[in-house]
């Protein structure tokens, strides 16, 4: 019998156990391992965020769903990992430490043949003075910080309710930022829902961005085909703002937040200050932290993990200009490369270089957007990594299955505004993920994939598969058939 381990429950962790579990059915053991009881469908939470849906609604209790196919659970995160043994225990296993509230702070040590590190990423508020819902600022990482957000948001609308002023600024709080795109799909349906509630004229939006210019997204922005016409996503998004009237600033790294006060450098070097009543930004992000060790008990957590705390896997990690990456350099099967019964998964995976062009100040401070490895190719991978192991497990001889973001197209549905009739989204397709300039030289994609569109059907179809991959999360009857 072969034990799988899972660091992870997230779309690409869950996704792998999902599929594992039914491919190798009751003979083997899946073992999922993650710090929090429910299964999040993350790209709702910005609905929650503004009081159009509760929390539990983007939520699934995660050990119903396992007991019923026979996935073990356990509510933990990963502390340490010994992929030779120890002196505790022979052979590869993860040390985990309990996090339900009947178990919290005990330790365990999980054996594994095969481990799978989907453990998304740290939300490192702590990399801003004042930055998080403990301090100053709003979040809608999680559903609970949504919920936070939504009543706070709830609060202000009734302040202008009764003649107030408001300003409300969304985006990153930091200058190494990713999630751009949570940020914006945020701020517009924050736009809409004080339009909604009659308020809009006592609100300035702004939206504050690390990105160089607006929709990057940290992918280096796209240029989209549409109507015959090519247009990047700058003028996209711009158009979009201006139509509603957010107004942005944008190559800001924010130094430090006070109540009702962000301070922040821009890329010229020059300090600004910037008044808020309302501020929902987006932290950077690292990986969870775990650390490494080898059967003679020394640190080798350097050899798993890039800096960042992200892990290491099949990709080209060299030293190199950015001018000089190619897209093959970024990973295709995602197997460690000192150990090839570890893979890592979705955001756990460390980007071999930025997608988008890296800027800094004189002073050598980045400010640019970095990779982001969120939805559609975290699920993708998390399923292709299952099939390398189901592989392995039946000894077939098959080569590591692949799913490189720079072979990889992928779509998204982003919410401009809730509203069944009056709602609307930017429906989007991208190929490659990651520019391809040698197959692609003008635009690093090819455009008759790369394509946009808004309007009333988006809102219509984000709403679909809001209900859908929900469905699929609780792994319901005919959940295979609903693609990644």
């Amino acid at each position: 019998m072969a034990n799988v381990v899972i660091l992870g429950a997230g779309v690409a962790g869950h996704t792998a156990a999902a599929f594992l579990k039914k491919w190798l059915g009751r003979k083997h053991q899946i073992i999922v391992v993650s710090p929090k009881p429910d299964y999040n469908w993350l790209p709702s939470n910005i609905w929650v965020g503004l009081g159009r849906m509760p929390a539990q609604s983007v939520v699934v209790p995660l050990k119903p769903v396992y007991d019923k196919v026979g996935i073990v659970f356990k509510q933990a995160k990963a502390t340490s990992l010994f992929p030779e043994g120890s002196a505790a225990m022979d052979g590869p296993h993860v040390e985990i430490e309990y996090t339900e509230a009947a178990r919290s702070g005990q330790h365990e040590q999980v054996a594994y043949d095969f481990l799978i590190n989907a453990t998304g990423p740290k939300l490192r508020f702590e990399a801003t003075e004042g930055l998080g819902p403990d301090h100053f600022t709003l979040s809608v990482c999680t559903a609970d910080h949504a919920t936070h957000a939504a009543h706070t948001f709830l609060e202000n609308v009734e302040a202008m309710k009764r003649g107030e002023s408001r300003r409300f600024v969304v985006g990153t709080g930091h200058g190494a930022c990713t999630c751009q795109g949570a940020a914006l799909e945020y701020v517009v349906n924050l736009e809409s829902e004080l339009r909604r509630h009659g308020v809009r004229d006592k609100a300035e939006v702004l939206y504050l961005s690390n990105e160089y210019e607006l929709g990057d997204f940290g992918m280096g922005g796209a240029h989209i085909r549409k109507g015959g016409y090519i247009t990047p996503t700058s003028i996209f998004t711009a158009s979009l703002f201006a139509e509603r009237g957010i107004d942005w600033v944008l190559q800001a790294h924010v130094e430090k937040i006070e109540q009702n006060q962000i301070f922040y450098t821009n890329l010229e070097g020059e300090k600004h200050t910037l008044n808020y009543d309302f501020a929902m930004l987006l932290p950077p992000f690292s990986g969870v932290g775990i650390k490494a060790v080898n059967a003679r008990g020394e640190d080798i957590s350097a050899k798993l993990f890039a800096p960042n705390g992200f892990m290491r896997v099949d990709a080209d990690y060299s030293a190199k200009a950015y001018e000089d990456w190619r897209a093959e350099d970024w990973p295709k099967t995602y197997q460690s490369p000192v150990y090839p019964n570890i893979f890592a998964a979705g955001i756990a995976f460390a980007p071999p270089h930025a997608i988008s062009q890296p800027h800094f100040t004189k002073d050598g401070l980045p400010i640019f957007a970095t990779a982001p490895r969120t939805g559609m190719p975290s699920a993708t991978i998390g399923k292709i990594i299952a099939e390398s192991i189901r592989d392995k497990v039946r000894g077939v001889n098959h080569p590591l299955r692949t799913a490189s973001m720079a072979k990889m197209g992928a779509a998204c549905v982003a919410s401009t505004g809730a509203g069944l009739t009056k709602g609307s989204a930017a429906s989007m397709t991208v190929f490659p993920i990651v520019p391809d300039f040698e197959t692609y030289p003008e635009y690093g994609r090819d455009l008759r994939f790369t394509m946009g569109e808004i309007g009333l059907a988006g809102h219509w179809t984000k709403l679909f598969l809001h209900y859908l991959f929900l469905y699929k999360a609780k792994l319901l009857p005919g959940w295979t058939f609903i693609p990644e």
